[in-house]
């Protein structure tokens, strides 16, 4: 059965910080770029991170830069997201993606059901 299944998530509270897991069956990550999006209440949806699946090219938008960082287990087959000095403004629930053709290209070939972070004191 194809799947990606988050976990990691939860409360932190502000400059804290979470590592977020994302396991994936049924397929191989290897073919794939990985990546995670957001939602935060209020806001768009959201890509804040994309990994080629090469690792040669990594993305970051803006206001995760220097605090986020992606990498992958490919023994594991799992992706992770770490996340530092976390703010109130990260709370959202996070969703780990594998995208097609191996590029960062915003089609995404598996979504999980995401995990809910929440950055409060």
């Amino acid at each position: 059965q194809v799947q990606l299944v988050e976990s990691g998530g939860g409360l932190v509270q502000p400059g804290g910080s979470l590592r977020l897991s994302c396991a994936a069956s049924g397929f191989s990550l290897a073919f794939y770029a990985i990546g995670w999006f957001r939602h935060a209440p209020g806001k768009e949806l959201e890509q804040i991170s994309c990994m080629t699946s090469g690792n040669r090219t990594i993305y970051y938008t803006d206001n995760v830069k220097g605090r986020f960082t992606i990498f992958r287990d490919r023994a594991k087959n799992t992706m992770y997201l770490k996340m530092n000095s976390l703010k109130p403004e990260d709370t959202a629930v996070y969703y780990c993606v594998a995208e097609y053709n191996g590029t960062c290209s915003h089609e995404v070939a598996y979504w999980g059901r995401g995990t809910q972070v929440t950055v409060s004191s």
